[in-house]
């Protein structure tokens, strides 16, 4: 049976097909962390008979709970937040319906995509720490997003416990924090994001997210590399946006590190 997917913006109100049976959304997005109204897309996705299943990896369990929202299913990068220390590999899928967890569970068994004991544990270690984890990363990220506010070397910052985030009021009302991932632009071209990335020493220039250290990352030559680019820039993904993913290292380290580098950026164009 032949399937196609379409990416769709709700707030264009693009029509549902006949074909649609799931919507799939991410919220925040990754990286220009876009936020989705869940219940609206719940609302709307029942209206059509049609499954919502959002990726809740940026928020983690702990910020946002998208069943509350009217979500039917909710799927997590477990290497992420969950596990939070970059030493495991893993997915959950999470649903308050028990129709379809027998379907999942079918599928599972069927197909024996089961995590190994070690993994598991190391799961489960690292939810015990999540709360912690996060306020923790929360804290840092808010600090930081002031700090790149107020730089020179920045040209704009997006962060959803920003004011000056599109969609702020949203983010306030179905999070229950505001997460750990920022991105920004700094000023210049490639030449100056790679300045940023080259002088950063506590952050590690790495793709990953939601661990303990501290992660940068340039989007348009990194993790979104494949994506066309003239795809990339209608997104607004170009080469002077930077993404962090704010870890548990002494705030005053972080703000120091991004200080200097991108003064340094600043001093190149001088």
């Amino acid at each position: 049976m032949a399937m196609s997917i379409e990416f769709c913006d709700f707030a264009t109100n693009m029509p549902f097909q006949e074909s649609t049976k799931l919507v799939w959304l991410e919220s925040p997005t990754n990286p220009l962390l876009k936020i989705t109204d869940i219940r609206m897309c719940a609302e709307k996705s029942k209206q059509h008979n049609c499954l919502l299943a959002v990726d809740n990896t940026f928020c983690s369990p702990y910020f946002q709970t998208p069943l509350e929202l009217g979500a039917d299913l909710v799927v997590h990068s477990v290497t992420k937040y969950i596990g939070g220390h970059s030493d495991v590999v893993g997915g959950v899928v999470c649903t308050n319906s028990d129709d379809l967890y027998q379907k999942l569970r079918f599928i599972q068994n069927g197909v024996g995509a089961v995590p190994s004991p070690f993994d598991c544990f190391l799961a489960h270690r690292g939810l015990k720490t999540l709360h912690v984890r996060m306020e923790a990363a929360a804290r840092n990220a808010h600090a930081i997003a002031l700090f790149l506010e107020s730089h020179k070397g920045v040209t704009k910052v997006v962060y959803p416990g920003l004011p000056s985030h599109p969609q702020y009021e949203l983010a306030k009302r179905q999070q229950h924090g505001f997460g750990a991932m920022i991105t920004f632009y700094c000023v210049g071209s490639r030449e100056q994001s790679a300045i940023v990335l080259r002088a950063l020493r506590v952050f590690c220039l790495a793709e990953s997210l939601g661990a303990v250290e501290s992660l940068a990352e340039c989007p348009s030559l990194m993790t979104h590399a494949s994506v066309p680019d003239d795809q990339r820039a209608l997104l607004g993904i170009d080469d002077t946006l930077i993404r962090l993913s704010v870890g548990i290292e002494s705030s005053y380290d972080l703000i120091e590190d991004l200080n200097n580098a991108l003064n340094a950026a600043v001093e190149s164009m001088a």
